[in-house]
């Protein structure tokens, strides 16, 4: 297993190639990466919604090259993200692609948490953090996050194949290691956030694209590419 040193290696040398190594390995799906994307925060929004929680302040963790940002920005409420990743090659890329007055990166070991994020979003970054780290980095997310605050977490889902065989396709995913949504959950509870929901998405490939109306009847059945944890930071008491 590569400890973190090297998987932030292999991330620096993957920086200024990861959209194409991307879109091979989910080309099968016969989407994008935006289509996933704007699917993730849509989704997101509508969580937010119901629960009333409009984020001013948004933490990407593992923000990559900054792919999420033009969707986050997008949610109702949003003035400010930060982006914080390990990969400095990712972090340059992400400046200049996205750099805002209102948009910041910074590496994680530069960043001190200090409550102050209304809302905590990653997507696909655990199964690359080794084993012994991943409640380290929940406790980051924790830290960063005020009272109250929520933390949408997206994995990819390892019972579904094709999951595993897009993953199988992408240089940087072939030596992941998954973790199921129970093994999620029980992650994040121990690092203290309140799972609220777990939902499954993106279910039928774009050759199927006419069910797709149906997966939201569907979201609770671990069907999908993907799952979100959504969870909260309890208020003090």
């Amino acid at each position: 297993m590569k400890n973190s040193a090297e998987k932030l290696n292999s991330f620096d040398a993957y920086a200024a190639n990861y959209d194409a190594a991307l879109a091979k390995g989910i080309s099968v799906s016969g989407e994008d990466k935006e289509y996933f994307a704007a699917g993730r925060i849509q989704w997101l929004a509508r969580q937010l919604k119901a629960l009333e929680h409009t984020p001013t302040s948004i933490l990407d963790f593992g923000c990559g090259a900054g792919s999420a940002t033009p969707y986050l920005l997008k949610l109702k409420g949003c003035s400010s993200i930060l982006g914080v990743d390990t990969s400095t090659e990712s972090l340059a890329i992400a400046e200049l692609k996205h750099g805002a007055p209102n948009v910041r990166y910074m590496a994680n070991a530069v960043y001190q948490p200090r409550e102050e994020f209304e809302l905590a979003f990653c997507n696909g970054v655990f199964h690359h953090i080794p084993l012994s780290e991943r409640q380290a980095a929940v406790d980051y997310v924790y830290k960063a996050v005020r009272p109250g605050g929520i933390f949408s977490f997206w994995e990819n889902n390892p019972w579904n194949p094709g999951t595993r065989y897009v993953m199988s396709r992408i240089p940087f995913d072939r030596d992941a290691i998954t973790l199921s949504a129970p093994e999620a959950r029980r992650m994040l509870t121990a690092g203290g956030f309140e799972v609220l929901r777990i939902d499954f998405a993106f279910i039928f490939p774009k050759l199927l694209s006419a069910l797709r109306p149906l997966e939201q009847y569907l979201v609770r059945l671990p069907f999908g590419a993907q799952y979100q944890v959504l969870c909260r930071k309890p208020h003090s008491n």
